[in-house]
């Protein structure tokens, strides 16, 4: 098994590369739908939630609403890492038993994690390779007021609450431009998976 770390920030197109990588063959693990899971109703991470913001970041029907908890955490860097610190150390244990899963279903699988914050979460030693998906700070503002039909106060204070995007560049062995047409992100994801893959064959040899 090859395993490949994919990571970006809020709105630089992480899910449209997760996609191509799909499409190419790779097994996908998103971090984003594990960590639904873990919060659904009345799991233990949710009851750490609540106890610790409030019911006010419930839905009418006792779900977590993220955009009343982004609205708190986003606003305030100490109430996020206090977020990161229930949800994550789960997570973990959730990434760890599906990669077990996997590699019994499929031992020669390229495994393709997709965690919005594995540089900061110290997790890029873990993988055989690390991409990043880069766009600009203007674009990720743009997309993510699109996407989530944020105020742009509200998207300015989500990338904010993140690692400047180009500071990441240097903490990964790939980057995949994200900025432009789909086209373009085509050809930088194509010129990656190449590299993947010619990788993962001569470790076999």
């Amino acid at each position: 098994m090859f395993n490949v770390g994919l990571t970006g920030g809020i709105g630089t197109g992480k899910s449209t590369v997760a996609l191509l990588f799909e499409k190419y063959g790779a097994r996908m693990i998103d971090f984003d739908l594990l960590a639904h899971r873990v919060q659904e109703s009345g799991t233990p991470v949710w009851h750490d939630i609540v106890a610790h913001f409030g019911t006010e970041i419930l839905d009418e029907g006792g779900r977590i609403d993220r955009r009343k908890l982004g609205a708190v955490v986003f606003a305030d860097t100490s109430r996020l890492e206090r977020l990161n610190s229930i949800i994550h150390p789960v997570l973990f244990d959730e990434w760890l038993n599906l990669l077990r899963t996997i590699e019994n279903e499929e031992p020669d699988a390229i495994v393709v994690s997709e965690i919005p914050l594995l540089i900061e979460g110290g997790w890029h030693s873990l993988f055989d390779v690390t991409v990043l998906v880069w766009a600009s700070p203007e674009r990720q503002i743009e997309r993510v007021m699109a996407r989530n039909a944020l105020t742009r106060k509200e998207a300015e204070d989500r990338l904010a609450a993140q690692m400047n995007i180009n500071d990441k560049i240097p903490l990964v062995d790939h980057v995949i431009d994200n900025d432009g047409d789909f086209d373009r992100t085509q050809r930088e994801f194509e010129r990656v998976w190449n590299v993947i893959v010619s990788l993962k064959e001569a470790r076999n040899d």
